[in-house]
């Protein structure tokens, strides 16, 4: 903890000055907001069908939460309202918290608008007002085949297996050892954002760029950085997320902002002078707007930083379902910032049960029929996420961008070698399908997959550094094929139930303690996946479909009961003695049988730290 009399001073040209009051634990930073020049547009001519572009000014269709002209000076103070630990003030440094607050000032009322944009488009699919489909407004962009994004940076070539995975010290260095071209450091669905968490991220990113990283197990192994070690990737909090710790004029910080806005001010300089960049994955985008308003981010922040336009480069995860029909778009907006498309299987399942919670996805008209069944049915050969997948390739290869496959959950298995065997094979497939589909890399989650999952992408791609070229004219998605839900036997069984309840609890338990991705059944499982489980849970309470093979409709008394159950054999076991098993079963409890679905997950839960 900083003394309570002393000053921190940045060497910003305006306002230094950071003091740290120590009955309130906070510091307030006063500072003045920056001018910021607002980007030119350029309007598209329809009936042309085509975009004028010039490398300065990339052709966009005009909207209203464009980049914000410059605002008037501001004297409000930036408040970071929690304890500070000392090797997190290098991280939380004057210069660092004006630059955030900057990013506050220019981009907040547009992330507003667009969030609240959110809520009205849902609102509107409720109540049979909207249905989901291709924009007619951005016809144009979508049918210019003349376009293509930005040219991409050595590093971002080569992509055949990345590695995800949360930003605690031990994994770090684990993953920038683990021989996968990338490694994707993930501040979102793999962190629980406690304020330790997100500030101890930034200190051990901070210290891995410039190698100066290392960790001690309790048992006394050692860790280090090798010599070569994989291109790094960080994801930040979507949109949606807030980061409480931190307010201007009683406004809480946008968790993206706070997360791209530290990293990005200690690390862009260094990254370039390492021959690198500052590269990001950009999670739960629901519109081309959503992209829009990421690259008026990027053009601000490398203005500020002194550094090109277009250094940094940007994976966006198509993960909701909107975002799926605006593909080409999100590709545009980003267009000299973009680093292509991931396929992100989990969140994409779960965005499908929240977007269709309360109307058909084909008609549009308002009602509950649409439900899912178990789980373990909804496979990537699924009709609905075949076309999704195969769409994603050709819309990235088309402009010349790279498509990532997402992540299985399996993992490897130890003192167990038929069921590891097994996995391995679920692995195999699934790299497999990537690698031939087109996929130009994929994800894993363990560094043990990684020679597996590499394995399966050179036995296709030889030593291509990626499959670009691989146009996939023969694929055409249409509206039908990505609202295709059917499932072959469809089935909902009392054992699918039970482990939805099961997993959804047991995550929500590591969470409250500050884990962010638990092994439970051999699987990884993270935000996402618990997402897919609590929401499957309240689809199936809530839809005329949501019966069990044995013919019992599934009601909130039923889950109740599978909690109970699941809880007494936590308590049995001794495992309620070590996590809030009691209190995570009354979250998911909340949360499944609750009148309204809830939009995410983490957004009440954040509130329990």
């Amino acid at each position: 903890m900083l003394s309570t009399t002393r000053l921190l001073r940045g060497n910003s040209p305006s306002q230094k000055l950071f003091q740290f009051n120590g009955k309130l634990k906070a510091y307030t930073a006063v500072c003045t907001s920056v001018q910021h020049r607002a980007n030119s547009y350029v309007i598209f001519n329809s009936a042309e069908g085509r975009s004028r572009m010039s490398q300065s000014t990339w052709g966009r269709e005009d909207y209203s939460s464009q980049a914000a002209p410059a605002r008037k000076a501001t004297e409000k103070p930036l408040q970071v309202l929690a304890p500070v630990a000392p090797q997190h003030e290098e991280i939380l440094t004057s210069d660092a918290l004006e630059f955030i607050k900057k990013l506050h000032m220019n981009f907040e009322p547009q992330r507003q608008e667009l969030l609240s944009s959110r809520t009205k488009t849902q609102r509107e699919i409720n109540e049979g007002r909207r249905k989901l489909d291709f924009l007619e407004s951005t016809r144009h962009i979508r049918e210019d085949k003349s376009w293509r994004v930005g040219p991409l940076p050595k590093p971002m070539l080569k992509r055949r297996v990345e590695i995800t995975g949360p930003v605690d010290r031990k994994m770090v260095i684990n993953a920038l050892n683990s021989n996968a071209d990338c490694y994707m450091a993930d501040f979102e669905d793999s962190t629980a954002p406690t304020w330790n968490n997100q500030l101890s991220g930034q200190w051990n990113l901070k210290a891995a760029i410039r190698k100066q990283i290392d960790f001690k197990a309790s048992n006394g192994k050692e860790y280090k950085l090798k010599p070569e070690v994989a291109t790094l990737l960080v994801r930040p909090r979507g949109w949606h997320l807030d980061e409480k710790h931190c307010s201007v004029d009683g406004s809480r910080l946008s968790g993206s902002l706070f997360d791209f806005g530290l990293y990005f001010y200690h690390n862009a300089n260094q990254l370039l002078s390492n021959g690198l960049g500052p590269y990001f994955y950009l999670p739960k985008l629901q519109s081309h707007l959503e992209a829009r308003l990421w690259n008026d981010v990027f053009i601000f922040a490398q203005e500020q930083l002194g550094i090109p336009r277009g250094t940094i480069k940007a994976t966006v995860l198509i993960e909701t379902i909107p975002a799926a029909f605006e593909m080409d778009e999100i590709l545009f907006e980003l267009k000299e910032h973009s680093a292509g498309l991931n396929a992100g299987r989990w969140d994409y399942i779960f965005s499908c049960i929240k977007t269709f919670q309360q109307a058909h996805p084909i008609t549009g008209q308002p009602g509950k029929e649409f439900c899912f069944p178990d789980r373990s049915q909804i496979t990537m050969n699924t009709p609905f996420m075949r076309a999704y997948s195969l769409s994603l390739v050709k819309t990235c290869h088309q402009r010349g961008a790279p498509a990532i496959g997402g992540m299985s959950a399996l993992i490897p298995i130890k003192n167990d070698p038929e069921a590891n065997e097994k996995a391995m094979k679920g692995i195999r497939d699934d790299k497999s399908r990537d690698v031939q589909d087109g996929f130009d890399g994929s994800w894993v989650a363990h560094p043990g997959l990684v020679p597996l999952a590499l394995e399966e992408f050179t036995k296709v791609m030889d030593s291509a550094e990626n499959q670009i070229t691989k146009q996939r004219p023969d694929v055409s998605v249409t509206r039908d094929d990505l609202l295709n839900f059917s499932v072959e036997d469809w089935n909902i069984s009392e054992k699918g139930l039970r482990h939805n309840i099961h997993v959804g609890i047991e995550y929500l338990a590591g969470w409250l303690v500050g884990k962010g991705c638990i092994p439970i059944f051999n699987l990884m499982e993270d935000a996402a996946t618990a997402e897919i489980s609590r929401s499957q849970v309240w689809q199936q309470i809530h839809s005329s479909k949501g019966v069990l093979e044995d013919g019992r409709k599934i009601t909130a008394d039923l889950v109740q009961q599978i909690v109970k159950e699941e809880l007494t054999a936590w308590k049995a076991s001794g495992a309620a003695e070590k996590l809030p098993y009691e209190k995570a079963a009354l979250i998911f409890t909340q949360l499944a049988v609750a009148p309204k679905l809830e939009d995410f997950l983490t957004m009440p839960l954040y509130e329990t730290f």
